[in-house]
């Protein structure tokens, strides 16, 4: 449930803490990133130190971590710093209640006060409710593309 304002109802956002990676590790696990408490815990207290970076969870007002996101200015040669979005994720039961906009709310803010003129968020091709959600706050598709990886 939303109010007026557009923030969830009952929902709170903070900074994340490091007491929250192991909520955040399962949040993680339902979007397809399994990740362990330890390995959360340690790139959390990375990322919460480091300039240029933040980190929020939307929390109930009973403590439970319903949804986290991470932004971060990306500066690249060719193009001007924007920030992007590394990722959200909203529990499974708190989905369509208002939680993600609140959360990419609070990004767009700190993107912002930093003086950057755009967000970026890439969205698996997979994810249909990624594509359906961000459209409605405002976001287009500028451009598909393949990802790859090589392990060294």
């Amino acid at each position: 449930m939303r109010t007026n304002s557009g923030k969830a109802h009952g929902i709170r956002v903070r900074t994340a803490k490091i007491e929250d990676a192991e909520q955040i590790a399962v949040l993680s696990g339902q979007l397809g990133y399994p990740a362990s408490g330890a390995g959360m815990r340690r790139r959390l207290r990375y990322l919460l130190r480091e300039h240029g970076q933040a980190v929020w969870v939307a929390e109930t007002g009973e403590g439970t971590v319903a949804g986290w996101i991470h932004v971060f200015v990306k500066q690249l040669l060719e193009s001007e710093r924007e920030a992007e979005l590394g990722g959200l994720v909203v529990g499974r039961e708190f989905r369509g209640q208002g939680v993600g906009r609140a959360l990419v709310e609070r990004a767009e803010r700190w993107a912002k006060a930093r003086r950057l003129k755009s967000v970026y968020v890439r969205s698996n091709v997979v994810r249909k409710e990624a594509h359906i959600f961000y459209p409605r706050l405002g976001y287009r598709i500028i451009k598909t593309q393949s990802a790859f990886r090589k392990h060294i």
